[in-house]
């Protein structure tokens, strides 16, 4: 199965600093194409939050190039892929700890991570970025790691309520911010045509699901440019509603 992906991030209309990171990598294997994406969101909040991104970021660049390779000499088992995560996960918020205390600033990030291997797409989140899945209809892969979301779990608020509550930001877990993170790790099955999309969550406050399926349907045939076109817009239409927050997205489509 081949892949096209793109993706497009923006510092927004009020913010000095794009704390978002961005890594995307495609290697052919002998399972066939295995593609990782990884969105981290640096705390706005938090000093320093693009330091963290960052190293974040990087530190699922090292994780492909080697220890993924180990992972599918064997064929990607969840359970070993689960625990390579996990303990890159808190591995990272050791350092990012150390380095915050060592430095007298707070860090911390969220992250989504998806990787696409032998038609299975395996999903690692911590925090408020999402993965959405384009196939037959919109799914949202990812539930959100946040006060907000909490309380709808509980009944207390409907999604409606949730998405205008000024909560709607407070974590109950980054990357940096406690000395245990625990990942949320999704797993399932995709067929050619099916589309991907990850963000922070700057990118999707203001945009509707319906507007979403609009730009980004995945029945249109649709080459990386227009697929780029398509993200940039929706971040344009961001920035005209007035979204404070960085912006970034990755998309990427099965074949």
């Amino acid at each position: 199965m081949d892949f096209i992906s793109t993706y497009h991030t923006d510092v927004g209309i009020k913010k000095k600093t794009n704390q978002d990171s961005l890594f995307l990598a495609e290697a052919q294997s002998a399972q066939g194409k295995v593609f990782l994406a990884v969105i981290c969101d640096g705390m706005g909040g938090l000093s320093q939050g693009e330091v963290a991104s960052a190293a974040l970021a990087r530190a699922f660049q090292d994780w492909f190039r080697t220890e993924l390779p180990h992972l599918l000499q064997e064929g990607i088992a969840s359970e070993a892929l689960c625990a390579s995560w996990h303990q890159l996960i808190n591995g990272m918020n050791t350092r990012v700890l150390e380095y915050s205390a060592l430095n007298h600033v707070s860090l911390g990030t969220t992250v989504v991570a998806l990787l696409l291997v032998e038609g299975r797409f395996f999903i690692l989140n911590v925090g408020d970025s999402r993965v959405y899945r384009f196939f037959d209809a919109l799914l949202q892969l990812t539930k959100d790691q946040t006060v907000v979301q909490s309380e709808v779990d509980r009944g207390l608020l409907t999604p409606e309520q949730a998405q205008q509550d000024s909560r709607r930001n407070v974590l109950l877990q980054c990357v940096g911010a406690s000395t245990v993170v625990e990942p949320e790790f999704t797993q399932g099955s995709f067929e050619p045509g099916s589309l991907f999309m990850l963000c922070s969550d700057g990118f999707r406050h203001l945009i509707t699901p319906a507007e979403f399926w609009e730009a980004l349907d995945p029945g249109q045939e649709a080459d990386e440019q227009q697929l780029y076109n398509s993200i940039v817009y929706l971040t344009d239409m961001n920035k005209y509603r007035r979204e404070e927050d960085n912006i970034s997205a990755i998309v990427v489509k099965a074949q």
